[in-house]
């Protein structure tokens, strides 16, 4: 199946990187968003990004120019109809993405691959929503997107051949490895890297270690990049909670139960780095 036409739905920082990689490969790429002012937001910084990319001499002037003229700024779905592979990337809620995904079915013609940037949920149960189970997918990206290699690909239950084998294919197009994952609560990355965030926010919760001296151990002990509790700020407490609980609930396991510290952050607002503040202050 050839891929040239694609929609990303969500202009938040995952649908923007996604949008950037899908364009500087060469696709025409609708970048879709409810707010106008977000989607142009996101071109811009996408252009910001490419213009110190040139400065560096990664890509040329012409490559930016042809990356930004792929991308088409849309406030709604209709675009899907041209659509060859659309991916959602709103927030992590069921709710929210059946929604989203009960319309591209009815928008998006037959051939049309629709894959869920989703990075906890289960795909069988988005797909279930629409009429076409066999061609929906879980097309999981890691943030950066333009920066990190790897893509995480889910079947569900219905999911056909052909489309793990085209979306599979359309990684590799990126540039980017994928691995095949079951389609159970968190996949891998996730059900790894929340339990490593959740431990480090108990850690601080049980007053194990300041929140400085957790990452400053996981830094220069582990030779992590990101010390766990940096991370999570921008990640945002939000997502790492609603992670969190699809691992509580769909295992029924009390190892996954979210650290009350993470449930009181959430609830005063302090989401990390987007609210500017989370366990570190931003400015």
């Amino acid at each position: 199946m050839s891929i040239s036409t694609v929609m990303v739905v969500g202009a938040g920082q995952m649908g923007g990187g996604i949008a950037q990689v899908m364009a500087a490969a060469g696709r025409k790429v609708y970048l879709s968003d409810l707010d106008a002012a977000a989607v142009n937001k996101r071109i811009e910084f996408i252009d910001s990004i490419l213009t110190k990319d040139e400065a560096k001499g990664r890509i040329t002037a012409d490559e930016k120019a042809a990356t930004l003229g792929r991308l088409v700024p849309v406030t709604d779905l209709a675009a899907a109809a041209e659509c060859d592979l659309v991916v959602e990337a709103v927030a992590e809620l069921m709710d929210v993405k059946t929604a989203v995904f009960r319309e591209l079915d009815q928008l998006a013609p037959e051939r049309c691959i629709l894959a869920s940037n989703t990075s906890s949920l289960p795909i069988t149960s988005i797909a279930a929503v629409t009429n076409r189970p066999q061609k929906v997918i879980g097309m999981h990206f890691m943030n950066p997107v333009p920066v990190m290699k790897l893509v995480e690909l889910i079947r569900g239950l219905a999911t056909s051949e052909h489309t793990y084998q085209a979306v599979k294919a359309e990684a590799e197009a990126l540039g980017k490895t994928s691995v095949e994952v079951r389609d159970v609560p968190g996949f891998v990355s996730n059900r790894v890297l929340q339990m490593l965030i959740n431990e480090a926010i108990f850690c601080v919760y049980e007053g194990v270690a300041s929140v400085e001296d957790v990452d400053t151990v996981m830094k220069l002990g582990m030779n992590h990049p990101m010390g766990p509790l940096t991370l999570a700020d921008f990640i945002g407490l939000d997502t790492v909670l609603n992670i969190m609980e699809v691992l509580y609930e769909g295992f029924a396991d009390s190892k996954y139960r979210p650290c009350p510290l993470l449930r009181q952050y959430v609830q005063a607002g302090w989401l990390g780095k987007k609210s500017g503040r989370g366990f570190y202050q931003y400015s």
